[in-house]
């Protein structure tokens, strides 16, 4: 016989299930080695879990931007941005779904701290990404190695040294290109200067952030996670002038980030020289913020 829910059952059961699936989940750390044979992987598990919790609550009427993809909708809304004032001081936390939104942003309160990391392999090239189709803002534009934000928590908040925006990195370094830790320990990123910009996305979203500009040198294990990255590349100066080339000409639809393109057009080249003569070290400037547009 089947069973009948009457209306106010139905919705306490589906308010159960979306509260099973959003309680705290334990973070898995895997070896590049480890494999599961007979069982999806965990990122999968992990991203079915949160596609049946926006299920849940999208049949609830509750979600909003429904048609968001549920990764991102999990790390918009789980993910806290420290914010802070145009001096880099702390002034409170929000929701990253709530930093990049473009009509917050023009109030001027969603200021909020971001990363740019440039991983160079012993050859001196860049690595590069391709931003995921399902990225809410810049989606398929081409940018460097990692971008995103620290959180509104303890570790990423140390200030000395930037510490807790080098933890922030190594964190995101695995999450999105799943390079293990131990290639990218903290004490070997160098960060060079800050810089703050704003830049529209799509009308909708946008970005308007305190960068710290973080390089490092490593040959690295990298395993993209497709949710975050569409595609990796390693390019030399001519190779990345090339790409320059074709994004400026609108050839084969070739778009890069407005911050990397800040970045390349002020300081790359000749922080490039400092990287392949060993001095990077030298072009460390982080008293000063680049107000950049």
């Amino acid at each position: 016989m089947p069973l009948l829910l009457n209306t106010s059952s139905a919705l306490g059961l589906s308010r159960s299930l979306a509260s099973s699936l959003i309680s705290p989940r334990p973070q898995l750390y895997l070896s590049s080695s480890f494999t599961l044979p007979t069982f999806p992987s965990a990122r999968a598990s992990l991203s079915f879990r949160a596609r049946a919790y926006s299920a849940t609550v999208t049949a609830m009427g509750d979600a909003p931007d429904a048609g968001m993809d549920a990764v991102q909708r999990r790390l918009m809304f789980e993910d806290e941005c420290i914010l802070v004032d145009e001096n880099d001081n702390v002034v409170g936390h929000e929701s990253k779904y709530n930093c990049h939104l473009w009509e917050k942003i023009l109030t001027g309160k969603m200021l909020h701290r971001a990363f740019s990391v440039f991983l160079f392999n012993t050859k001196y090239e860049l690595l590069l990404q391709q931003r995921s189709a399902t990225k809410v803002t810049f989606p398929l534009v081409w940018t460097n190695t990692c971008c995103s934000h620290p959180l509104y928590r303890e570790s990423e908040l140390i200030s000395e040294n930037s510490l807790g925006v080098r933890n922030a990195a190594q964190r995101k370094l695995l999450d999105e290109l799943g390079i293990p830790a131990e290639d990218v320990p903290v004490d070997q990123f160098t960060p060079l200067s800050r810089m703050l910009y704003k830049a529209p996305s799509d009308g909708k979203w946008g970005e308007h952030e305190l960068d710290y500009l973080l390089f490092i040198v490593r040959d690295v294990n990298v395993n993209p996670n497709p949710d975050e990255v569409a595609d990796i590349k390693y390019v030399n100066r001519d190779q990345l002038k090339e790409l320059l080339r074709k994004a400026d000409a609108g050839e084969e639809g070739l778009k890069l980030s407005p911050w990397f393109r800040l970045v390349v057009d002020n300081f790359l080249f000749k922080w490039w020289d400092q990287v392949e003569k060993g001095t990077l070290k030298e072009a460390n400037d982080m008293e000063t913020i680049h107000k950049l547009t």
